[in-house]
């Protein structure tokens, strides 16, 4: 047989490397379950996942309801409903609506602020009527537990409910939320690396506060989502447990570790499965010069913003992800025009229809495995409920014709393709500071950014096995669309 090459040995050692962190990932999933008992309802239109710890001693244990934030779900809390668990308390997580696994819509999401707070209010109602009625739970000792909106929602309820023994916002994004005075037992928790707006409204919350009544932690180096597995987050949380009956130390990142892991290892293992492509000769770059596709991307990407804060998005029943959704859209086929006009009757080149359809299909089911089976599993809902079905291929269209454009305007070049992404992902936070693009996108931008720097990754690997040009497009519209589609909120 005749000896690999550097190549072959490059592409064995991705798969091995691929291999070991999905088995590691793996069993750091099982790991986070051993020893708890999940019990899942849907009461009144709410999805609620109760979570407590096997055996235990006798006797009522309290009950704490977890609350996500906006774009997040039952999923996402996952960890902290770990960490109560496992010290004696029972928690139950709640899908908001128009969130997780929840179908329904969340009326008024960032636009009509009091119909959005009475349908939080509602949901957490039956969360908190559902867990005092489970078995073992003490009635009067429930505890809230909130992050940003849902910070904010469990606040609200318990200044309307004084029988709540205590509360925990982290997070929280309005200060005004706590009247002042208000005598209840409130815990706030913020990021050490929040926008500064998180940070004043705790300051505002502990402001003119009873003598007792307020615990401030900060959890140093973390933002607006990491904060949910700081370990001081859940040393704050479990500090607020009555009657903790002790257990093993809070291990937040086993979770998150074990889908990261899961994550990893399905991206790398791209690498060996694009390998099975057959091998042709690579056409060399054919886009237009330096000067000419930066003077074509950033105003290409500057009027897609422009013009998607113009357009009615908000029609589309998918909170911030109409906006961004159409953005790309505008964006790519302004890409596809400056390409057409750098390149008049310029024709990529092709390849055979019936084989290249067939591994289209192939990557296409990867893709689909590779980002959405390691979120769901470890970090948030990925399932597609109610109108995610429609607009899930709707987001995926938007996505493809931005990745489409990118492509033939970069004209095979994979550092030009990284860098229109990377360009559309800076202009799209500039238009959120300036108030084109809702402000929530500022607080996702580190993750869209890196899914677009992970589908140019993959475009790189096909790039070099020479594949089709619009392979990498289309799964990379997969791995963009996915998220945004299953996680925003249905409004």
């Amino acid at each position: 047989m005749p000896t690999p090459g550097p190549a072959s040995r490059r592409t064995l050692a991705c798969g091995v490397v691929a291999l070991l962190a999905v088995v590691l990932g793996a069993l750091l999933l099982v790991r986070a379950d051993a020893g708890l008992s999940t019990a899942r309802a849907t009461v009144a239109g709410v999805p609620l996942t109760e979570v407590r710890a096997d055996g235990g001693a006798g006797g009522l244990r309290p009950g704490v309801v977890i609350a996500h934030g906006f774009a997040g779900s039952a999923r996402l809390m996952r960890p902290l409903a770990d960490s109560v668990a496992r010290q004696g308390g029972v928690a139950v997580l709640l899908d908001f609506a128009g969130h997780g696994a929840s179908g329904s819509r969340l009326p008024g999401a960032g636009r009509d602020e009091e119909r959005a707070r009475a349908r939080l209010r509602h949901d957490l109602d039956v969360a908190v009527g559902w867990l005092r009625g489970r078995p073992g739970v003490d009635r009067d000792r429930i505890v809230l537990v909130g992050h940003s909106m849902g910070a904010g929602a469990v606040v609200r309820y318990s200044v309307a409910h004084p029988e709540i023994d205590r509360t925990v916002a982290i997070s929280l994004p309005d200060g005004g939320d706590v009247p002042a005075g208000w005598p209840g037992n409130l815990t706030l928790v913020v990021g050490g690396l929040e926008f500064a707006g998180f940070r004043q409204a705790v300051d505002e919350a502990t402001r003119d506060a009873p003598p007792g009544s307020r615990t401030r932690v900060v959890a140093p180096g973390v933002e607006h989502v990491s904060v949910l597995f700081a370990p001081r987050t859940h040393a704050a949380v479990l500090d607020a447990l009555p009657g903790r009956t002790g257990g093993p130390e809070p291990s937040p990142l086993t979770r998150p570790g074990g889908a990261g892991l899961l994550l990893a290892g399905l991206a790398l293992g791209f690498v060996p499965l694009a390998a099975l492509l057959p091998r042709r000769t690579r056409p060399g770059a054919g886009g237009p010069r330096t000067g000419w596709w930066l003077a074509a991307t950033v105003p290409a990407a500057g009027l897609g913003a422009v013009f998607a804060a113009l357009l009615p998005t908000t029609r589309l029943p998918l909170a911030v992800g109409g906006y961004v959704a159409v953005f790309l859209l505008l964006t790519g086929v302004l890409l596809a025009a400056a390409a057409r006009y750098a390149r008049p009757g310029g024709t990529p080149p092709t390849a055979s229809g019936v084989r290249s359809a067939v591994v289209a299909v192939a990557f296409l089911g990867y893709a689909v495995l590779a980002v959405a089976l390691p979120l769901h599993l470890g970090l948030t809902s990925t399932v597609p409920v109610g109108a995610r079905w429609w607009l899930l291929p709707l987001v995926a269209f938007c996505c493809l014709v931005f990745l489409l454009g990118a492509e033939r305007l970069a004209g095979g070049d994979g550092l030009r393709y990284a860098a229109t992404g990377g360009i559309a992902v800076l202009l799209l936070a500039a238009a959120a500071v300036l108030g084109l693009a809702p402000g929530f996108v500022l607080l996702v931008v580190p993750l869209f950014a890196a899914l677009v720097a992970w589908q140019a990754a993959w475009a790189a690997v096909l790039r070099r096995r020479a594949a089709p040009w619009w392979l990498a497009p289309l799964l990379g519209a997969v791995l963009l669309a996915w998220p945004i589609a299953t996680t925003l909120p249905l409004a």
